[in-house]
């Protein structure tokens, strides 16, 4: 009777966590803390209890919130590393559009909304290079290899991988979510491909 009764006990007891578990947990704590009160909102202590960890232990590892909630967005943030392929250039920017749009209303990506838009511009330097490394620069290679691919096919004019093309898409999007909170629907990102880039990216009539 004992034995069982400890037995039972122990199952319900959470076994002590260290390492990359128990990191997980406590950036995966903040990146919901971001989620739900914002970048103002979010405390060490708050996310220490989302973690199920004493306060220490969420400091040990990161000093001040700036540097734990830095690491919480590169962790969470998708991976954007390979180009869509498929076979056109309106498919492979419609397949872009709907990964960046997925990955602006995830939960990194709402995290990483409230830091742009709550922190003051002391806070938001401190997140530059996150937002640069992780989001920007990435998307906009992915951009420039499907125009590439599209001058290949014949379907984009030659000169048209420069800097301003492939600046529209992440810009209108951006615009359009932050001042016109738009949550860009798949009929609407059609529309900014068809309306907008393929005439800015098809070649001059010969």
């Amino acid at each position: 009777m004992v034995a069982s009764h400890w037995a039972s006990a122990s199952a319900q007891t959470p076994s002590r966590r260290r390492g990359a578990v128990l990191e997980r947990a406590i950036l995966e704590a903040a990146l919901d803390q971001l989620g739900t009160v914002g970048w103002n909102g979010l405390t060490m202590e708050g996310v220490a209890a989302g973690a199920q960890t004493g306060k220490a232990a969420v400091y040990r590892r990161w000093p001040s919130k700036e540097d734990l909630v830095a690491d919480a967005l590169r962790s969470g943030l998708p991976d954007f590393d390979t180009a869509p392929d498929r076979g056109s250039v309106r498919e492979d920017l419609l397949e872009l559009c709907r990964r960046a749009r997925d990955a602006m209303f995830s939960r990194p990506g709402s995290a990483l909304r409230s830091v742009i838009h709550e922190c003051d511009t002391t806070q938001a330097e401190r997140f530059h290079a996150v937002i640069v490394k992780g989001v920007v620069e990435p998307t906009l290679k992915l951009l420039c290899e499907v125009i590439e691919r599209g001058m290949e096919r014949g379907e984009v004019r030659r000169d048209a991988a420069n800097g301003y093309v492939c600046d529209a898409i992440p810009a209108m999007m951006m615009y359009r979510s932050k001042i016109c909170a738009s949550e860009w629907t798949d009929r609407e990102l059609e529309e900014m491909i068809d309306q907008l880039m393929i005439p800015l990216l098809r070649p001059d009539s010969p």
